[in-house]
């Protein structure tokens, strides 16, 4: 196990300060969606997971019910970032550049919580045209394979690597 000291926390800290001062550059990442609201071109791939009170699925609409304000976001390695970023920006920015998710939709894996949480449903699917209202956000969607039907608790989609610049908005451990 690593001990953790003020010098590991500085190093951690460096990661995330100095690419936004121009100190340092990331590899060069395959080419993907800028982060919504981000200034910065440099990209790094991302995955980002989306929390909710419960999903539900009708006419190839995915559901999802107090859905929470910000999404999680963390960077593949060797990046090692996290952070979160308001959901709302990513479903504002969907389908803005040449390789938006409009483009070409991720596809995520729904997880809902069934039997009063003593088990798991899960789906993949294809995310399309997102809309938010309030804590609901509604996706069109393929259905790959698996089904949410029957479970009613907590719901988690994880979302396909996306290309997002280093800093996030927040970082875990950051105030």
């Amino acid at each position: 196990m690593r001990n953790f000291n003020l010098t590991t926390a500085l190093a951690a800290a460096a990661i995330f300060i100095a690419p936004a001062m121009g100190v340092a550059q990331a590899p060069t990442p395959p080419p993907n969606a800028p982060m919504p609201g981000a200034a910065q071109t440099e990209r790094i791939p991302s995955l980002f997971v989306l929390n909710a009170n419960g999903a539900s699925l009708e006419n190839n609409m995915l559901t999802l019910t107090g859905v929470s304000a910000n999404s999680i976001i963390f960077a593949d390695r060797p990046t090692r970032a996290a952070g979160h970023i308001p959901t709302r920006s990513l479903v504002e920015e969907w389908g803005e550049g040449d390789d938006s998710f409009a483009k070409t939709p991720p596809n995520a894996t729904v997880s809902v919580s069934a039997d009063e949480g003593k088990s798991t449903k899960e789906m993949v699917v294809t995310l399309k045209s997102p809309k938010l209202d309030g804590q609901t956000l509604i996706f069109d969607v393929d259905v790959i394979q698996g089904s949410i039907e029957g479970a009613s608790g907590a719901a988690t989609v994880f979302v396909d690597v996306i290309g997002m610049p280093l800093t996030p908005y927040s970082v875990a451990g950051a105030a």
